[in-house]
């Protein structure tokens, strides 16, 4: 679950983690009387969305009067709906940190750079060796000496790297507590005075831990959600929209990965991920495919199950159930195999319906059936 910088600079400061003084604006009209009223004259508008890149994409602004933030501030609500307005400091030095989850290794990582800002990704492409990472023992945790190599190169006084240190550590309390997938600053900056500040803040929650942090997930605001993706979260499915026109249904994450990857391989591209999950009934399948029909830039629907606690048939109903409802027009491409999969071809049969035994051959038939 991802939320918004302002969410997660309210998490930070009940951390003890400095951020710079700033205001939430979510209507147009309270912009003068807030702009009026803030005890800074230089400001930062941030335009508040769950996407990076703000900077690059013209969301994030400077602006040194209050006559040109209100300007600004205008434009910014033709393309978001919140505007968090934020003082300018005087930074002196862009530093970047991170805790992240290693899936690869099953471990989290902590990732650190004293060129933090907006080339950050670029810097790890270009300049690898200025990124420093530190992996993360599952049972030792974040240990101070892993803290103090990172910070022996910086050329900044003790006071300062003390600074830092908290704050890193801080930050690692925060991933490890409510189990993030990602938590980061950047950039955490030093201020002419010496000060540490966390200038911007992203934190990312592992949807599968939310039930034990009951107040994070009061963080959700469903509205601001795409609503495709809103609407399978809250059936229980796991849904992301991507770029391509075959739309995918699946089983399984990593059934899910090998669909994307079969159906690039003959050069087509998925206009999702949807995990129906293992154990799914055809009303999963029906919600699926619901989905999926109404995503206009799908000109094919893939459906490839294995069906090993899933049942064949099961999903085969589902199916049928969708098709008749929703009116499906786009091409369909059917693979199952497994538990009672000879049921599910005969269910398929009698509704003028076939399935496909062989996935590349399924792939390659949605691919061409765009």
């Amino acid at each position: 679950m991802k939320i918004y910088e302002y969410q997660a600079k309210e998490i930070f400061t009940d951390s003890g983690i400095r951020i710079p003084r700033a205001r939430l604006v979510t209507e147009p009209k309270e912009l003068k009387d807030t702009l009026r009223h803030l005890p800074f004259s230089k400001y930062v508008l941030k335009a508040q969305t769950y996407t990076g890149g703000r900077g690059k994409a013209g969301l994030v602004v400077k602006a040194h009067d209050e006559k040109t933030a209100l300007k600004e501030a205008q434009k910014l609500f033709k393309r978001v709906n919140k505007i968090l307005i934020q003082e300018q400091i005087n930074i002196k030095e862009e530093l970047y940190v991170g805790f992240t989850v290693d899936r690869s290794k099953a471990i989290r990582k902590l990732i650190f750079s004293c060129s933090g800002g907006v080339e950050i990704e670029e810097l790890s492409r270009n300049h690898p060796e200025k990124i420093i990472t530190k992996e993360i023992g599952i049972f030792t945790g974040l240990l101070p000496y892993q803290l103090r190599e990172i910070l022996v190169d910086l050329n900044l006084d003790k006071k300062v790297k003390n600074s830092i240190h908290k704050t890193i550590q801080s930050l690692y309390e925060i991933f490890s507590r409510y189990e993030a997938t990602l938590c980061e600053i950047n950039p955490l900056a030093v201020t002419d005075d010496g000060e540490v500040v966390a200038v911007d803040a992203k934190i990312i929650f592992d949807d599968d831990a939310l039930f034990r942090h009951k107040d994070i997930l009061k963080l959700r605001i469903a509205e601001d959600e795409e609503p495709l993706e809103r609407e399978a979260k809250d059936k229980n499915l796991s849904y992301v929209k991507l770029a391509g026109d075959i739309g995918c249904i699946v089983n399984g994450a990593g059934l899910a990965m090998a669909t994307m990857d079969v159906i690039k391989h003959f050069g087509g591209s998925p206009a999702n991920f949807l995990d129906i999950g293992g154990a799914a009934k055809a009303q999963a399948i029906c919600d699926a495919l619901s989905i999926i029909n109404r995503d206009e830039s799908v000109k094919a629907i893939f459906i490839n199950i294995f069906g090993g606690i899933v049942r064949c048939d099961e999903v085969a109903k589902g199916i049928i159930k969708a098709k008749n409802k929703l009116n499906i027009d786009k091409p369909m491409v059917i693979r199952l195999i497994g538990t009672n999969d000879k049921k599910a071809y005969e269910i398929l049969k009698k509704e003028g319906l076939s399935s496909h035994k062989n996935m590349s051959k399924a792939a390659k038939a949605a691919v061409s059936g765009r």
